[in-house]
């Protein structure tokens, strides 16, 4: 109306205190859980390895609700964007580094896996200041059988369990190469566009 200040819509902000980041909070508490009941006693007691099994379990599922709740429900914070991953990461990280410690998993498998995530990771930070390059199926499709692969290695199998558990980690460790492959070169080419657009 006349004579009265124009004032902008007021957008909601999402509270930082919400579900989705209480979830990533969660995640990040169950990573030095998860090492302790890995290396109780001498890394190797079947009972602590099944514990060490649902947690992992646990925070992984954490992984799978907080992502949905935030996009559903509005609950998108940068906390949330920044601490996500950096919880994924942790886990991941811990229970890679935690196997090959132990002599479970080769230093080569949690190597591979582990400079894939760091330098997407380097490459995503490079590429926020221009934009996001949202997640791939394969992506996500990575993520999820990461996950699958490292809770298998982390239960005491053996014989024929063990041999399924390694052509899990195997195609894990593929799809860790073409993805990480994949959003180098996507990164590159939306360098390439926005400098000549």
């Amino acid at each position: 109306m006349p004579g009265q200040p124009h004032t902008d819509p007021v957008v909601p902000r999402a509270r930082v205190a919400n579900l989705a980041n209480a979830l990533t909070g969660v995640r990040l508490v169950l990573v030095p859980v998860f090492l302790v009941a890995l290396f109780v006693g001498d890394g190797h007691e079947t009972h602590w390895r099944v514990v060490a099994f649902v947690v992992f379990a646990v925070a992984v599922i954490t992984d799978r609700f907080d992502g949905a709740l935030a996009r559903s429900y509005g609950m998108i914070t940068e906390f949330g964007t920044l601490a996500d991953p950096i919880a994924d990461k942790a886990l991941i990280g811990a229970a890679l580094i935690g196997l090959s410690l132990l002599g479970d998993l080769p230093w080569w498998v949690t190597g591979v896996i582990l400079v894939r995530e760091i330098v997407v990771t380097v490459l995503r930070l490079v590429v926020l200041r221009r934009g996001v390059i949202p997640a791939s199926r394969g992506g996500k499709l990575k993520t999820l059988v990461q996950a699958v692969a490292i809770g298998l290695f982390v239960l005491p199998l053996s014989g024929g369990w063990l041999t399924g558990a390694w052509v899990v980690m195997m195609a894990a460790l593929v799809l860790t190469v073409i993805t990480g492959a994949d959003y180098f070169v996507s990164a590159v080419r939306d360098a390439r566009s926005r400098q000549t657009g």
